[in-house]
């Protein structure tokens, strides 16, 4: 069951705050696990250090958040940190996800399957945070990791959701699930596009960002290349590979399960692309081998579905569902980024 966590305070507080919440999953399963030791090959590198030095430079309240983070899981910080630079460093970070993206006549809706790890089942959640300096907002979180790289509200209405993009190179720049955490410090989609332009990126990741009084639905995708934003006009769905024309061609592993998930939902949207109903789409699993909606424990990226966010943004505000399983009520239900 998805938990709720109240998160308030200092940038090194609200860390240890995250922390002490996924803490229980970090010892018991994270650091003893395959991905864990395959991130901390990275241990003392220079690439490493250059992440940390360009986060101090750029964000050095999101280091801080960083910092609370390790001292909240009792980790040594350059363990915690490469672990939040998983997708930098390594391209099978288990990250998958789908999204359903429809621009409606004022406002858009946005609908995604977040798809990580099953082994946390049970000790994911929703984070209220408030700290102080920075901008309110709700984000799913994971244990070990900063808010921000899941789907995520903030108090200006700027709505996100994430997919994993499996870069096979990678710069040296800052992390970008550190790029992500600080876009949810901005106030509108130009600061979010301009802050992912004018600085240096590491590894990549696809965005779904809309915002509140805006009728603009972005899909936007970078890495350490650069950074592609497209205004979406008609519906559209994305099942973390890159597919912009300016991004597709750089290096990347598409897994049988993001192929196959991606050209599922495009054959769904051409049926009725006047009436999508996005949450069926999420739930479909027609391809038993790679189903859009994951659950087997034996997935052959070894993701399952661990929550479906269902994000209407319209003129004065965002309101978004949060299920857990197919069928079922909502688990939680905001207002932008207060629980409703």
């Amino acid at each position: 069951m998805l938990s709720y966590i109240k998160v308030a305070g200092s940038p090194f507080e609200a860390g240890r705050i995250l922390g002490r919440f996924g803490a229980e999953a970090a010892h018991s399963y994270l650091i003893h696990s395959r991905s864990w030791a395959s991130v901390m090959l990275w241990r003392g590198t220079s690439e490493v250090r250059a992440m940390v030095a360009l986060t101090e430079q750029h964000f050095p309240l999101i280091l801080e958040e960083l910092t609370g983070l390790s001292a909240g899981l009792d980790l040594p910080f350059e363990d915690v940190f490469l672990w939040n630079c998983r997708g930098d460093v390594w391209a099978m970070a288990a990250d998958g996800c789908t999204t359903v993206q429809l621009p409606q006549e004022h406002g858009a809706r946005i609908a995604h399957n977040e798809d990580g790890d099953p082994a946390f089942t049970g000790f994911c959640g929703i984070a209220q945070v408030s700290i102080v300096g920075g901008l309110d907002f709700a984000s799913f979180v994971y244990p070990a990791s900063i808010p921000g790289h899941a789907f995520a509200v903030n108090e200006a209405g700027l709505a996100m959701t994430v997919n994993n993009l499996r870069s096979r190179e990678v710069s040296v720049g800052l992390p970008r699930m550190v790029l992500t955490r600080a876009l949810l410090e901005q106030t509108s989609l130009t600061d979010a596009v301009a802050l992912l332009s004018h600085l240096p990126k590491a590894g990549g990741f696809h965005l779904s960002l809309a915002q509140q009084g805006r009728d603009e639905l972005l899909s936007v995708e970078f890495n350490g290349f650069g950074v592609s934003a497209e205004v979406l006009q008609a519906p559209g769905l994305h099942a973390n590979h890159a597919t912009h024309l300016l991004m597709r061609d750089f290096p990347q592993v598409i897994t049988d399960s993001s192929l196959h998930r991606q050209l599922r939902g495009n054959s769904l949207l051409g049926v009725a692309p006047n009436c999508v109903n996005p949450l069926a789409i999420l739930q479909d699993q027609y391809n038993a081998q790679f189903p859009i909606y994951r659950d087997d424990p034996d997935d052959s990226d070894g993701e399952n579905t661990m929550a479906t966010v269902d994000i209407h943004i319209g003129k004065d505000g965002v309101v978004w569902q949060v299920y857990e399983r197919p069928g079922q009520p909502a688990r939680f239900e905001f207002m932008n980024e207060k629980l409703a």
